[in-house]
């Protein structure tokens, strides 16, 4: 009994040293400058609504402005707030909207409302903690119709 209660005492000590260990080993949290005359407010009308929505349910994970939280300082969780953040940024990138043509904004459009339709944005890990970035159907229906309009206008020549 006193052998294993030591063996859990040293246990417990190794996992204490290996978590502030991995403190030491942070991937970086990068808000890159950003150009707002490039950014998807700048070249696409949108109401304040829509824009509203964007901010509070999209922007930390789809542009250059992320607000970082105190836990995404604390290695392991940091590691994945990070690569779910790069992952956003790299598959979408309000911040870099202008680098798109017609034809792929167009896409991404109809991707914004086929995701927040399917419930696959945003992400259930992230509403977790952001309770206020859950969507209503309310929203999902403004974003919808906002896309759809936003993909006419940028098709017609």
């Amino acid at each position: 009994m006193r052998k294993a209660l030591k063996i859990l005492k040293w246990l417990a000590l190794l996992g204490v040293v290996v978590i502030i260990g991995l403190q030491f080993v942070r991937p970086a949290r990068t808000n890159p400058a950003v150009d707002q005359s490039q950014t998807i407010y700048a070249r696409l009308q949108m109401n304040p609504q829509v824009a509203s929505i964007l901010d509070r349910s999209c922007r930390d994970c789809h542009s250059n402005t992320t607000r970082w939280p105190w836990y995404s300082n604390v290695a392991p969780v940091s590691w994945f707030v990070i690569d779910h953040v790069n992952h956003g940024r790299s598959h979408m990138n309000f911040s870099e909207w202008g680098s798109l043509d017609n034809r792929q904004a167009g896409k991404k459009l109809e991707e914004i409302c086929e995701e927040v339709e399917d419930g696959a944005m945003p992400l259930k890990s992230y509403t977790r903690l952001h309770w206020g970035a859950n969507l209503s159907p309310e929203d999902t229906k403004t974003l919808c119709e906002w896309t759809a309009t936003e993909r006419a206008r940028i098709a017609s020549p």
